[in-house]
């Protein structure tokens, strides 16, 4: 069982990985061997993920999860399987670790009151200016 935070718990089982040949550079290494790892976690179908952190990680993992809430990890960083299945867990954790913390609530700070008095001056000249670009009415008074 992973734990993050008092409110997050993933068992083994919700995990799946599978193992594919890596891309790039290795010689006759990646020909033959597959160690990249690819791990799926269902985490619109796991119960030890609360609602409010399902949207929160949707929006930090972006094009990694599916639109049916499925996260992939692709990781072949490393010529061996174990330190690549180490990195996709790592990597799995920090997203889940972002996406418990909730954001800071966001403060209204009053503004100085010598900037509220220029940017009032500001936005009358600016006012005043437009109306001096209107077309002239022969017709008023």
């Amino acid at each position: 069982m992973i734990r993050i935070g008092p409110n997050i718990a993933i068992w083994d089982s919700e995990i799946e990985e599978s193992f594919i040949r890596a891309s790039g550079p290795g010689g006759q290494n990646v020909n033959k061997v597959s160690s990249a790892v690819e791990l799926r976690f269902d985490a619109a179908r796991s119960p030890g993920v609360p609602a409010d952190v399902l949207i929160r990680l949707r929006a930090a993992a972006g094009r990694r999860m599916t639109a049916a809430g499925v996260l992939i990890i692709k990781a072949e960083r490393y010529r061996t399987q174990d330190r690549n299945r180490a990195d996709a867990r790592a990597r799995l954790m920090a997203l889940l670790e972002t996406a418990a913390t909730a954001p800071a609530a966001r403060r209204r700070v009053p503004l100085p009151a010598g900037l509220e008095k220029r940017r009032l001056r500001k936005k009358k000249q600016r006012g005043e200016t437009k109306h001096r670009r209107r077309a002239v009415d022969v017709n008023e008074d």
